[in-house]
């Protein structure tokens, strides 16, 4: 299990508190299994997490990287919601991709047609948001077995795979005979097929070098 150094921020500010006239703000922790929470409440676990799908959709389609003036430190992601604005940290990365669909998309043509040419799809925020799944895009990091997947831009162009799709994930990947021990790997087999992996995702992952992430 990997789990982040504790941290206490909840002194820096108060849930709801109003800056401005007509302005709420409130403060959001999401962990790597990509379950959103309150950022203070103190037991964070599938009880405790927001369940809503309507509201998760809402929620994680409007995450940008945080380019106020406030709590760009503590939290580097935002959510604006009307006239909330939503602070955001995370474990890792805000987007954690929890299952690959490999159905075809012809149910989805009124809410994305964007995606209509694809089979397979990486899906987020309780299964209510989806970016196409490019194989040769996956890069693991050999020091943590973490699995990355290009996200939409507005967060980082990076995203997490989920531990449990990582482990069915992890079996594909092969290094390079002469590659060594810090190298991620450099070829991917999926459904028969062999994908030489670019790595470029290694370019937007915060924090690559942080020693915050631990294994327990």
């Amino acid at each position: 299990m990997v789990r982040i150094a504790a941290r206490c921020f909840s002194s820096l500010y108060v849930q709801g508190q109003s800056p401005a006239p007509k302005m709420r703000e409130y403060f959001y922790y999401i962990d790597h299994q990509g379950q959103l929470f309150l950022d203070d409440i103190k037991i964070k676990n599938f009880v405790t997490s927001f369940k809503d799908t309507k509201f998760l959709q809402f929620f994680f389609k409007r995450i940008r990287i945080n380019d106020t003036d406030r709590y760009q430190k503590e939290f580097p992601y935002i959510s604006r919601c009307g006239r909330e604005m939503n602070y955001i940290r995370c474990d890792d990365v805000p987007i954690v991709f929890s299952h690959l669909t490999q159905e075809k998309l012809s149910n989805r043509r009124k809410k994305s047609r964007r995606y209509d040419a694809y089979t397979n799809v990486l899906a987020y925020a309780g299964s209510t948001l989806f970016v196409p799944f490019s194989p040769k895009k996956l890069c693991m990091l050999p020091d943590s077995g973490r699995i990355y997947h290009p996200a939409p831009a507005a967060v980082g162009h990076v995203g997490l795979i989920k531990s449990s799709l990582a482990i069915e994930l992890s079996s594909g990947f092969r290094y390079d005979k002469n590659s060594d021990e810090n190298s991620p790997p450099s070829v991917f087999f999926y459904q028969g097929i062999e994908y030489d992996l670019d790595n470029e995702i290694l370019n937007h992952i915060p924090n690559i070098n942080s020693p915050q992430l631990e294994n327990t």
